[in-house]
């Protein structure tokens, strides 16, 4: 019974919904959206450490529920962001161009404010999760560069967990991050946002000095920890930028590095045909991998 949480409030977080272009550039020229929080608070008395949960293209998910469920178990509260209904949005896997990827990174941001003025809420005890779109947005909202351009909270993150992040885009910046440590879980054969990129942004990382480790699935596809999928499976249509190379080569300006031109979802390097499905076996182990992480990281043991 220690997954069921004590209370469950729905929090409006006034965010905004920006091109990559303005987001870079740092410019608050977008159209308001309010974007939901579902905050869960466990069990027990007290200020609570808090995990934010940040979804990927296809929307909130099975899995995020299994999320919000295990994290309250281990004594910690749960903020699961939405960046879709507020936007009128369901999902983006097709149309990926119809929200900018940074778009989650300024909605995180706007979420820790609102943790930070919550009186059940530890403050100095948030830690980001992010999945797929969302992990991407949780691993550059710990950028440096976009923390002083947005976060506007007072809050920094402990810590953050990216689960199959595209890693693919270089910013101006991306290797000067806060003082927090990092870790990516990836599975060795995801065609959707492949471990490669993965793999060299995390040694980047280390090699400029940061807390930053990978680490690896067997036989564990894109949104592997999905309890409800029994295998992969091939799915049409879902756009994927794992043959793209872009560059942020001056600021807000992102490139197809292969054509030296404007990056667009109408270049050909964008793939069409990916694999996603649950593994019982690899999802059971990455659970394990995060949340033994997280309680080390919000001080739960």
């Amino acid at each position: 019974m220690q997954d069921l949480p004590a209370r469950m409030e729905l929090h409006a977080i006034r965010s905004l919904t920006l091109t990559d272009r303005h987001f870079l550039l740092g410019r608050a020229e977008g159209q308001e959206a309010i974007v939901t929080g579902l905050l869960s608070l466990a069990q027990g008395e007290g200020r609570q450490p808090v995990v934010v949960v940040m979804h990927g293209s296809g929307g909130i998910g099975p899995s995020v529920a299994l999320w919000q469920r295990q994290i309250n178990a281990m004594g910690a509260a749960a903020l699961v962001l939405d960046g879709f209904t507020g936007r009128g949005l369901v999902s983006v896997a097709g149309d990926q161009a119809r929200l900018g990827r940074l778009a989650f990174v300024l909605d995180i941001y706007r979420a820790l404010g609102v943790l930070a003025a919550h009186p059940g809420v530890d403050p100095a005890r948030i830690a980001v999760l992010g999945f797929s779109r969302g992990g991407q947005g949780a691993l550059y909202a710990g950028m440096a560069r976009f923390h002083r351009m947005w976060n506007r909270s007072g809050v920094t993150p402990v810590g953050t967990a990216a689960v199959y992040p595209d890693c693919g885009t270089r910013y101006i910046g991306d290797t000067a991050m806060l003082p927090a440590p990092l870790r990516v879980f990836h599975g060795r054969p995801d065609d959707f946002n492949p471990i490669g990129p993965a793999r060299a942004h995390v040694a980047r990382l280390r090699e400029a000095g940061h807390d930053a480790e990978i680490v690896e699935y067997d036989d564990a596809h894109h949104g592997f920890d999905n309890p409800l999928s029994p295998a992969a499976a091939l799915v049409e249509g879902s756009q994927s930028v794992r043959d793209c190379r872009i560059e942020e080569r001056e600021p807000g300006l992102l490139v197809n590095a292969a054509t030296g031109q404007p990056f667009s979802y109408a270049d050909p390097c964008v793939a069409t045909r990916v694999h996603v499905g649950g593994n019982a076996v690899a999802g059971a182990a990455l659970r394990r991998d995060v949340l033994a992480w997280l309680r080390g990281l919000l001080r739960l043991d």
